[in-house]
């Protein structure tokens, strides 16, 4: 019996251009596959692991920034949408296109860093997402070393206009939310490496996204106040004013209702989000006697 898809074949406005693409070359012989109850295996695709490879207010789940600074539960950013599942396959396919190439941004794939994204995909998606996701990556790395031994930097191009079509197709929440997920990729297995850094700065600029933001997002979960203050994107120097209406501003620039259109598992990452921003939030705003 076959198993419930994680990503559909339609990937509605991103059907065509560079992400339509790829998708062309991956999905359509995996989702026959995808019925094996084993799944995928890498099938000695990778190298060996040795070779390297509250005062002034919070946001609260299910609720609204109202005036006055505080995030109220029970009301809404303009309501939860249903799902457009062709923009939420896209989205889906996307996240894990962009996280190959970050992925492989040394050049090396290890056992280990294929394992935290599963384990990714596992906590953010479920268990329904692990094989299938692994099996996209899988062949997405094979199409990237296809692609690079017929000419160098032609996957790196692929995935520059695969950004710029992002741009074009998904509104601003839905990209932020994008390079949220990809900025957690990065940091599952406890660090993130140069090269990934490289490659998250060089998505963020394509995708129409500001530095300042991606550095939000890798500082999202930090305990230290230098990275609250990142979180917040402002500078230690701001004052008092400054730095509620800088909550306020991620509250609305980033309140889950906003991706709610692809689907309850985008939205709960949305979720945590908003949780790790209270955070550093109140982080900041113990140290100011706020």
């Amino acid at each position: 019996m076959a198993k419930a898809k994680w990503i559909g074949g339609f990937l509605g406005l991103l059907s065509g251009g560079p992400i339509g693409a790829l998708a062309g070359f991956v999905l359509g012989a995996l989702f026959d596959r995808l019925t094996d109850d084993n799944g995928f295996s890498a099938g000695g695709y990778f190298e060996s692991e040795n070779e390297g490879y509250s005062s002034g207010g919070s946001y609260s789940s299910g609720g609204s920034y109202s005036s006055g600074g505080s995030y109220s539960s029970g009301g809404s950013y303009g309501g939860s949408a249903g799902v457009d599942y062709g923009t939420r396959n896209g989205f889906l396919f996307s996240m894990l296109t962009l996280a190959s190439y970050i992925i492989r941004a040394d050049g090396k794939i290890m056992h280990s860093e294929m394992e935290t994204m599963r384990t990714f995909l596992r906590q953010n998606f479920g268990q329904a997402a692990v094989d299938e996701g692994n099996a996209i990556m899988l062949k997405l790395f094979e199409r990237q070393k296809q692609m690079e031994a017929q000419s160098a930097g032609s996957y790196r191009q692929v995935i520059i206009e695969a950004c710029q079509q992002l741009r074009r197709v998904l509104n601003r929440p839905q990209r932020l939310q994008l390079l949220q997920l990809l900025a957690m990729v990065a940091k599952a297995d406890g660090r993130v490496a140069q090269e990934e850094i490289r490659a998250l700065r060089e998505v963020t600029v394509q995708l129409g996204l500001d530095e300042s933001e991606l550095n939000s997002m890798l500082n999202l979960g930090a305990t230290t106040l230098d990275a609250a203050y990142a979180v917040l994107e402002i500078d230690p120097s701001a004052t008092d004013d400054e730095v509620k209406a800088a909550y306020k501003r991620l509250v609305v620039k980033h309140h889950p209702d906003r991706v709610a259109s692809l689907g309850e598992d985008v939205r709960a990452a949305a979720e945590k989000k908003m949780r790790e921003i209270n955070e550093a939030k109140e982080l900041i705003y113990k140290a100011r006697g706020l």
